[in-house]
């Protein structure tokens, strides 16, 4: 990770990226609120294709991306990931979640 002048640290991969993500994300209600926002935007999303309602994608995004930064804005404060990373942060919130569910999210928060 390199650290340029303008104090937002640059990364060269997502494996880099992730303990910082990680780190982004301490506040246990946070981390609960992103669990829920990306589950909800999944279901919604499997809705919407599924019953050809595509207008629906964008309650998705809403249902995803609102709980999270409700997380960061009230929990964590601090500024989403999302707005100066936001492929990596998409990918550390579904491998958030996947660390979660498979029990291993504890050890790497520290």
């Amino acid at each position: 990770m390199n650290q340029p002048a303008s104090g937002t640290p640059e990364f060269a991969s997502f494996a880099e990226f992730y303990p910082y993500y990680l780190a982004e994300h301490a506040h246990p209600v946070c981390r609960v609120l992103h669990y829920s926002g990306s589950l909800s935007a999944l279901a919604i999303l499997l809705y919407a294709l599924f019953s050809g309602q595509l207008l629906l994608i964008v309650a998705a995004l809403i249902a995803g991306y609102g709980q999270a930064w409700i997380g960061h804005f009230f929990f964590e404060h601090n500024r989403p990931a999302t707005f100066r990373y936001p492929l990596w942060s998409f990918m550390g919130d579904w491998v958030m979640l996947w660390d979660f569910l498979r029990g291993r999210l504890k050890q790497k928060l520290h």
